[in-house]
């Protein structure tokens, strides 16, 4: 039975970890889409929150298999045409679980009320995750897709002039990436100018984000948090912490908990059956 299979090469986590002010430009180019039966074929076990076998939420991999088999060959000559324009390289494979379907509403507010800030405490990221039945680990392990995408300078400036309030740079930041960034973002003006989360492999999906962020080289406040905490003794410091050097050190685990976590918060209340609807375009309502 035919199976979507997917690899990632910066897309998703933008929309968990990225408030509006935040510009990414990762794209969904560098899908790979294989036959087999994958994750697909039996229930998953783990922590993917994913049991494929049943389906979840009305969504499994086979969905088109069903329902439109044509979908199939339109999904790949799309796809395969974004590849073309702007190839990546890297990252995991997974069976994307397939059947969601449209909202019929949309909320500035509401999207920004649910999506961290940059500049979020460790304890604050938590709260937001959990809220959506994550944890530490679909945290840590989602926030890796900041190995691609760029983030504006009005999202990271307070780090760089005044985070704590006292006109003093993070003290977390490592000295030559500070001044680094103060070319790039001054303390007046220039919100717009960007800077990759990622500046030691950009456009390559890889585990170099955790071991920028070893070094104090996060861009984000929300990054170099996963390292540092709050703090202020924070008792998920530790776990976040030890899940940094965790998948700095060993890129596959991380690859593996990606498209675990991914699949997770693909579930997160999806519309399916009737609900919704298939937007004809993805950018307004029918």
């Amino acid at each position: 039975m035919a199976v979507f299979k997917v690899s990632f090469l910066g897309l998703v986590v933008v929309m968990a970890l990225f408030s509006a002010s935040t510009l990414s430009l990762a794209h969904p180019a560098g899908f790979n889409f294989g036959w087999g039966s994958g994750w697909g074929s039996e229930p998953s076990r783990g922590h993917s929150g994913y049991a494929p076998a049943g389906g979840s939420f009305g969504l499994f991999p086979q969905f088109y298999q069903f329902s439109c088999p044509q979908a199939n060959d339109i999904v790949i000559s799309v796809l395969q045409q974004a590849i073309a324009r702007e190839p990546r390289s890297g990252g995991p494979n997974w069976d994307l679980p397939l059947g969601r379907r449209d909202s019929r509403t949309a909320s500035l507010s509401g999207s920004n009320s649910n999506i961290p800030a940059p500049n979020s405490t460790l304890s604050t990221l938590l709260t937001f995750f959990n809220r959506q039945g994550l944890d530490e680990v679909d945290l840590v392990a989602l926030s890796g897709g900041h190995t691609i995408g760029v983030a504006r300078c009005v999202t990271f400036k307070q780090r760089l002039y005044n985070q704590r309030g006292n006109n003093q740079p993070d003290e977390t930041l490592e000295r030559s990436y500070y001044f680094g960034l103060k070319s790039v973002c001054p303390s007046s003006g220039g919100d717009n100018n960007i800077s990759p989360l990622d500046f030691a492999s950009p456009a390559k999906f890889d585990n170099a984000y955790f071991k920028l962020i070893l070094f104090g080289k996060g861009l984000l406040t929300s990054d170099q948090v996963l390292l540092t905490g709050n703090g202020n003794g924070n008792g998920n410091a530790g776990k976040t912490m030890e899940l940094v050097k965790t998948y700095a050190d060993d890129e596959s685990l991380f690859f593996q908990q990606f498209a675990k976590s991914m699949v997770k918060m693909g579930n997160i209340r999806p519309l399916t059956g009737s609900k919704g609807e298939v937007r004809n375009n993805c950018r307004r309502l029918n």
